[in-house]
């Protein structure tokens, strides 16, 4: 029997005035699973996110986390989700332990089980070192993985994820990434939006791709790069007999495109790794020696640049 979605939301709508912000869109995320959800500015991934943590009303469809109803007036959906924003939501003057102490004390728990806590996460964000210092010392990566922990203090079983790195260098990004990967490992399900394409390459199970309101794609990367018929390329660098081993290679089911250059056979194909060793062995049967093999595979900017004609961040 399947395991009952996190979060499952269905038919969401959205208007302000005559603009429709969210039109028609659903999906679910798994436990232990991430789930990226991509759209340019605009898009409505902001309004799709408050309706789904309870922040915003919608004007039809439904949310439900962990198998209760989500509305602007539940208390026991929201109990279940941890929603890290894009803007910090801690305290300058206080300590990173003491932060997590005070939003712990919100959530209800005493003292001891509040300090407790935080302790937990202090550990788990790696700021067990810095737990006494003031947070307006901290670096911006820092900070980023305290706003991550507030949203851990209650054990939620959703994550929501906004934009989490945004404005952090390139070893705290990592650092926050690596985090991440872990929660979703230990049976969190996590909701991720990013301005970075290669996060969503990273971490992301599954994508769902808004624009001007509606999901427009969804699925692992593979399925999407299927969708809109991207193929991956290989380049052979080579000598020798190149224009028989590149007739040969072109008369292959899965080879959809053969070019031969001076030094160099380039490939266009589908599943270019898995047919590989046959790639390799048809083309020094043909008297082609393989210097090199790079094997370029199409990623999700090219699958979200033909989907939206725009960029991730337009």
């Amino acid at each position: 029997m399947a395991e009952e979605p996190v979060l499952e939301c269905n038919h969401l709508r959205r208007a302000f005035g005559d603009l429709v912000a969210v039109d028609d869109v659903g999906f679910h995320i798994g436990v232990g699973e991430t789930y990226g959800l991509l759209g340019p500015n605009g898009a409505g991934k902001t309004t799709t996110i408050s309706m789904i943590a309870g922040l915003l009303g919608s004007d039809g469809g439904e949310v439900t986390i962990a198998g209760q109803p989500m509305t602007t007036r539940t208390v026991q959906a929201k109990s279940s989700i941890g929603y890290v924003p894009q803007d910090l939501a801690i305290y300058p003057d206080l300590s990173g332990r003491e932060n997590l102490v005070f939003f712990a004390r919100l959530y209800g728990m005493s003292r001891t089980q509040a300090r407790s806590r935080a302790a937990e996460v202090l550990d788990l964000i790696g700021l067990t070192d810095r737990a006494k210092d003031e947070t307006k010392t901290y670096s911006g990566g820092m900070k980023r993985r305290l706003n991550i922990g507030l949203g851990l203090l209650n054990h939620p079983k959703l994550l929501i994820l906004d934009e989490p790195t945004v404005g952090v260098d390139p070893q705290s990004r990592n650092a926050i990434l690596e985090s991440v990967s872990g929660l979703s490992g230990a049976g969190l399900a996590v909701l991720y939006t990013t301005h970075y394409m290669e996060e969503a390459e990273r971490l992301c199970d599954r994508v769902g791709i808004i624009d001007h309101g509606k999901l427009i794609a969804e699925g692992t990367r593979r399925e999407l790069v299927g969708m809109v018929g991207e193929l991956d390329r290989v380049d052979l660098a080579a000598s020798g007999n190149l224009a028989g081993a590149g007739q040969a290679l072109a008369a292959m089911d899965f080879v959809k495109k053969s070019t031969v250059t001076d030094d160099a056979i380039e490939l266009v194909m589908s599943d270019a790794r898995e047919h590989l060793p046959a790639i390799l062995t048809t083309a020094a049967a043909s008297g082609a020696a393989i210097k090199s093999v790079e094997v370029t595979e199409p990623d999700l900017e090219a699958v979200f640049l033909h989907l939206t004609g725009r960029a991730l961040r337009d």
